[in-house]
């Protein structure tokens, strides 16, 4: 007897999603390949079998084909925004934490202590071995006693990344109600609290920021507007990055400097010499095949120790935005950048691509385009 026409429909229905749950688990695996986190991944797998009916994991509600079938050149023109639910995936950012903890521990190797070194030491640059520093008795003086993360445990983190896809995001409010914010590069603020936030809890500063945004302290008027921003750091961890390639020791002293003699309120930090080869080191062995990680990249990878749950705001390494309309590398400046550029030490496309998987997998929240409100 011929099934009836709801029943065709019925039985259809679930070969399709059949269908799809096979593709999808096939392509995570393929993502991740024979890799040091296969187990995490097996675990996120598993739990699709128990939700048939969840819809595919979006960015900010942006729903695109899965990460492995992605190129870098096409990630960008598949955000096509629809309504959808992201839930955090506890048990694969507890796997992820455990993994990382084999490559690194973030409350040791978010800076170098004061017991470890003593002014004059010689150092070798992470990334220049042939070249050395001599440890300062400015830098010296800075150096925390205890780790600044030391027994330090929060629900909730965000992470601001400086892309231009957050100018009318309107996620200020959204990321000022984490219970501790990251930021990068000291990115301004003041200027665009609707879609930025104020809150800073930990600010990374390169020192090559000190050449680009503030015209290397050429004249009092470029030295105010440092110790301006620095002051409205207000007890955030100031994360300067001293050790990992020469030509910026006399930035790094310039700011030193001005912490001491001001009396600034920060509270100084300079990551370990393995620190940036411990966090490449990861992402190899999970087959995120990185030059060297960004900024945002370490503070995710960072964050996994300290964060229960973590949100990503402005990371989008492409000169259009999922709308196709056109989005600046930085929120607040001109300054271009080449993606896809082989002269480039960073890879941000991967990174992304590594991250939105995550994201579908529940592991972190990517949010790309504007906030709804809600976390």
């Amino acid at each position: 007897m011929p099934l009836p026409c709801r029943s065709w429909t019925l039985a259809l229905l679930t070969l399709l999603v059949g269908i799809l749950l096979f593709a999808d688990i096939a392509e995570i695996e393929l993502e991740i390949g024979n890799s040091g986190g296969r187990g995490a991944v097996r675990s996120a797998v598993s739990s699709l079998h128990s939700r048939l009916n969840r819809t595919e994991g979006t960015v900010n509600g942006s729903s695109s084909p899965p990460v492995a079938e992605q190129s870098n050149d096409n990630v960008k023109h598949h955000d096509k925004t629809v309504q959808s639910q992201w839930i955090h995936n506890q048990t694969l950012s507890l796997t992820i934490r455990k993994h990382i903890l084999k490559f690194l521990d973030a409350e040791k190797d978010i800076s170098v202590l004061k017991g470890t070194l003593k002014p004059g030491d010689i150092i070798h640059y992470v990334f220049d071995r042939d070249s050395t520093m001599n440890v300062s008795q400015n830098l010296y003086a800075l150096l925390p006693r205890t780790s600044p993360l030391k027994g330090k445990h929060y629900r909730t983190c965000a992470i601001v990344g400086n892309s231009g896809i957050l100018l009318n995001s309107g996620c200020g409010k959204e990321i000022d109600t984490h219970s501790f914010v990251i930021r990068c590069n000291l990115a301004p603020v003041q200027e665009y609290t609707h879609d930025v936030g104020m809150k800073t809890d930990l600010v990374t500063m390169n020192p090559s920021v000190i050449q680009r945004a503030f015209e290397d302290l050429v004249n009092d008027t470029w030295r105010e507007k440092l110790l301006q921003r620095l002051h409205s750091l207000n007890g955030s961890i100031l994360w300067i990055p001293a050790f990992m390639a020469k030509g910026g020791k006399e930035r790094v002293e310039w700011v030193n400097e001005l912490i001491l003699k001001h009396h600034i309120n920060v509270r100084t930090a300079y990551p370990s010499l393995r620190l940036l080869h411990a966090v490449r080191g990861y992402w190899l062995t999970n087959k995120v095949y990185i030059k060297r990680p960004t900024t945002g990249l370490l503070m995710y990878t960072l964050a996994t120790r300290f964060c229960n749950q973590i949100y990503l705001y402005g990371f989008w390494p492409f000169p259009q935005g999922p709308d196709q309309n056109p989005v600046k590398y930085h929120y607040y400046d001109s300054l271009k950048y080449g993606y896809m550029s082989q002269a480039s030490p960073h890879t941000m496309p991967l990174e992304f691509k590594a991250l939105k998987l995550l994201h579908h997998q529940g592991a972190l929240k990517l949010t790309v385009g504007p906030c709804n409100g809600t976390t």
